[in-house]
Order: structure tokens, then sequence, then C-alpha cells
């Protein structure tokens, strides 16, 4: 017998639909992907602390999941919405399903609903609470649970996920992806390697795999470690990872960062450009619905070429509050957002996109060699 479930937003909207992974109730900001692979990575992405997701794509699960494509040790979403849910995977990597994954990890999931209305009554009225359960199926109770239930604005999600302690990162980039990386492994006891310090917001872990995988040395800090433990770690360079919620609430991370900027080489992705931008005087904003998908297309101003992306944000640089000393190098073609910042004076840039690409497209992979350029002259 099938377990029921409804997905109730704060406009009033109740979705009945057929409930799997594990039983419970949850809130969150209930937002879209339009990615058509790669659930696992959306399921493990930090970014996506606080929301419910609903994917675009009509059938999700059937190629399992595996222990190898996770961007982080457990799911950090909210609750997970799919039209249709396969209940056979095929997939010679695959060690188990979607649904027991879920349920494992504790992730409420629904499916059987019209996804397709959901997504355009959210791209009409923007992203909103929700709420999705399979213990309370009253409507009007549900709905005035979801208005009841906190936004993302004005909130520090960051702390929720970010790491408690520093780490030496040694995993280098799978077989797939590291056809393109030519450098290899680092020594570890090689001194002339270079030295990359991630400040861990939420981070995919497939950002530092790439650092590795490019002959550095990387060690990862807190998100909230200031701009002197990181400088007595003698960094070559210094990175700035994604996460999730409203960037303005993150005063401690702009202070750091504020002093960072024209020390060492830094490089921003997503919540880590944000910051570098709050840093640098801008401002920030919350999009109507967000940008989050896998064919996501943007412009590099400098070279006139066009990428296919993969994003995972609800918030921008306001444009209007861009400083003197921020020049825009990137542009989101949907929208003509910011996607891509660098500093006029010092050895600073971010994109708003995810060059890591995991999953996704591999356009973008040039900025990691641009910052590995930037390390090396220093």
């Amino acid at each position: 017998m099938s377990l029921t479930a409804k997905l109730a937003l704060e406009d009033g909207t109740v979705f009945t639909g057929k409930g799997f992974g594990a039983e419970g109730e949850i809130t969150g900001e209930v937002v879209f992907n339009t990615s058509m692979t790669g659930y696992q990575e959306i399921l493990t992405d930090p970014s996506y602390r606080g929301q419910i997701v609903a994917m675009t794509y009509p059938e999700i699960g059937n190629y399992g999941v595996n222990s190898i494509d996770i961007e982080h040790e457990k799911p950090s979403l909210s609750g997970f919405i799919v039209r249709e849910r396969s209940r056979i995977y095929s997939n010679y990597r695959a060690e188990g399903a979607l649904h027991g994954y879920l349920k494992e990890h504790g992730v409420v999931a629904i499916s059987g609903i019209d996804t397709r209305a959901l997504v355009r009554r959210i791209r009409e009225h923007g992203a909103m609470r929700g709420i999705l359960s399979t213990a309370d199926l009253d409507d009007a109770s549900l709905v005035e649970k979801a208005k009841q239930s906190p936004g993302l604005i004005g909130r520090d999600i960051v702390r929720e996920v970010m790491p408690k302690e520093s780490r030496h990162w040694d995993t280098h980039l799978d077989e797939w992806t590291a056809y393109e990386i030519k450098r290899g492994k680092p020594d570890d006891e090689d001194p002339t390697a270079a030295h990359i310090v991630c400040m861990d917001f939420g981070m995919k872990w497939n950002i530092p795999r790439h650092f590795v995988s490019r002959g550095n040395r990387v060690t990862v800090v807190p998100g909230d470690t200031d701009a002197k433990a990181i400088l007595d770690l003698e960094p070559d360079g210094v990175f700035l990872s994604n996460g999730p919620g409203d960037p303005e609430p993150l005063d401690y991370a702009q202070k750091t960062i504020s002093e960072l900027i024209g020390k060492r080489p830094v490089f921003g992705i997503c919540l880590g450009h944000q910051l570098l931008s709050l840093a640098c005087g801008a401002k920030t904003f919350k999009l109507k619905f967000g940008h989050r998908g896998a064919n996501q297309p943007v412009l590099d101003l400098e070279t006139g070429k066009v990428e296919i992306t993969t994003q995972n944000h609800g918030f921008a640089v306001e444009e209007s509050s861009l400083p003197d000393c921020l020049e825009i190098t990137h542009r989101n073609l949907n929208d003509d957002t910011i996607a891509g910042v660098r500093h006029r004076d010092a050895n600073a840039f971010g994109v708003q996109h995810h060059p890591e690409a995991s999953s996704g497209p591999h356009d973008s992979h040039y900025l990691f060699d641009r910052f590995q350029s930037r390390v090396a002259e220093g």
C-alpha cells in the first residue's frame, strides 16, 4: 500500500502524492532544479540546506545511487519532489536504490504530483515556503504551518553545514573527470607544491578534488576561520566555497575576506563569489526563483564565449551596488544578472556558477586553471 504524502505552499496550494524515502514532516523553501541527471549530487550539495527541491525532469532514480558521486557525507536538503520515482535502477556503478538512500538518511520525499504545475507556480509567484508531510494530511493545517515556517532571508544557515575543524584534503578527481587534468596527484612532501586553503561554507567535494588533481596541497578550514589563522597556514591561494542561504548575515566571513584581499590570490564560487563582492562593498538581493540546474548559459565577457554551466543559488550580486574596484566578467544569459566579477587592483575573482561541474558540463573547468596561474604568479 502506497504511503500518502502532501506538499503545501504558503499561498494555499496543496499537492497530494505518494511518499517515499523517510516518513515525517519537514518545512523549507520550495525550489526547482532543471538538471536531467545528477540527482545524487543535488541531494548531497550543502547549498540546498533549508530547501525542498523539485526536479523538473520527469523520471528520477533510474540509475540508482553509489558512494562515489556524493558531494558531502550526507544529504543536506530538507525534502525531495519528483514526478515519477523509478522503481528499478540499472547502472554498473549503482550500489542501491534512491528510495533506500533517502530512507537511510531521513529525507522525506514525494512523487506522483504535477511537477510542471508546481514549477510554473514558482516561476510566476517566486520561491515559496512550504511543508512536506506524510504525518499531517489536513490541508488547512499544512498551509498554516508553511506560513509559519522560517524563510531564508537574514538567516545564517552556513553554520549548520560548515565543518567543525580543519582538515588536510588528498582525494583527487574520479576517472571520468581526471582525464582532462594532466598534472596528477601532488606529493604532499614536496614543499614547492602550491598550498590552497579552502574556506568551507558548505563546500561541494568536487572542488578540492580539482585542486588536488592539479598538483596542489589542500587544507580545508571552517568558514568562520579568521584571516590571521588562514595566513598562519602560509597559503599560496585562498578559495571561498559555495554554501547555503543568504550571504549578507555572514559578517564574519566578509570581514575575513576583506582582510585577505591583496595579500593572497582569492577565488570564489557561488556563495564565495557573493561574499567576495560583499567584502568589496557590493550588495546582494534575492532572486525571484533562483538559478538551479546543469544547463544555465553564461557569457564570458572577455572571450565572448558562451558556457553551459551548473548553478545552484537563490541570491545574486546587485549590479547597481557594484563598487569601482570590481568589474563584471560573466553574465547569466537567461536574465542578464552578474555571473562573475574580478577585482581591478587585487588578485581576486569569483563566479556565480559551479566550474567543478558535479554534475554538469565541463565548459568552465578553465577557471581552475586561471586561478592556478594566478597562484603561480603570486
